[in-house]
């Protein structure tokens, strides 16, 4: 594992209970970071922070801006001022055409996956501006650049983090915050269970490496970005995609 010094940092990471949250989770604390898991599954949270040495857990619902602010404030009162925001907490929803996509998924995939990656970083960006430091990095997807069939509302709102990242990088590019988002080709975690296996499939064959990517990979790369040698980049789309990605 290459060094990455994170050393005293205060890290959230949304999403951190499983996956690739947690391998960020893990991977942030290795490389000094002290973490906060922030997570829908409060018993989750608290099941992976007594894994990761030092970690923060909260049980946090990133649609509600209320619940953002409490989890904010606990967590720099536990850890101190976060500097850090990965924001991984993401569900696929349902697999189906767009004619019989069921409204109810599409509100909710939309919600969790692009209102909550634009809540958590509204409520962290005023302290970051304070302090003039901050390192951003939101979780999209191949899906939100290429689209993937049958999975509109997943492609839509990871399409939509995308915009968001290079919106807030530009915003805060006279600032010492830089705002970077990834976005990985399919990575097998719990998170396949949502989906058809002729879904994961059609994920495969699009990868010319022939196999999926690894959760220990996307967090490698995140651990980079949240780094400050990460200083020229802000606004980027960053590929994870085992050569998916074609622009």
């Amino acid at each position: 594992m290459n060094a990455i010094d994170l050393k005293g940092r205060i890290a959230v990471v949304t999403g951190g209970a499983r996956g690739i949250g947690l391998a960020i989770a893990e991977r942030l604390t290795r490389s000094g970071a002290r973490v906060a898991i922030w997570d829908r599954d409060g018993a989750a949270a608290e099941t992976a922070a007594g894994a990761v040495p030092g970690a923060f857990p909260s049980a946090v619902d990133v649609t509600n801006e209320a619940a953002i602010a409490a989890a904010l404030a606990a967590t720099e009162n536990a850890l101190g001022p976060v500097e850090i925001l990965v924001a991984s907490a993401g569900i696929t929803g349902p697999n189906a055409p767009v004619a019989d996509y069921p409204v109810e998924a599409w509100r909710q995939v939309i919600e969790v996956d692009l209102t909550g990656v634009f809540l958590c970083c509204r409520a962290v960006v005023p302290g970051m501006k304070r302090r003039d430091y901050g390192r951003i990095v939101n979780i999209a997807s191949i899906a939100g650049k290429e689209g993937n069939p049958n999975a509109a509302a997943y492609s839509a709102a990871k399409a939509g983090v995308i915009g968001l990242t290079k919106s807030l990088g530009k915003e805060l590019a006279q600032t010492g915050i830089r705002v970077n988002c990834i976005t990985p080709a399919a990575v097998k975690t719990a998170i396949f269970d949502q989906m058809t296996e002729q879904h994961i499939q059609y994920m495969l064959s699009k990868i010319p490496l022939g196999r999926f990517g690894t959760v220990e990979e996307m967090a490698s790369l995140v651990a980079w970005l949240a780094s400050e040698e990460c200083s020229f980049s802000t606004g980027a789309v960053f590929d994870v995609s085992g050569g998916r990605a074609t622009y």
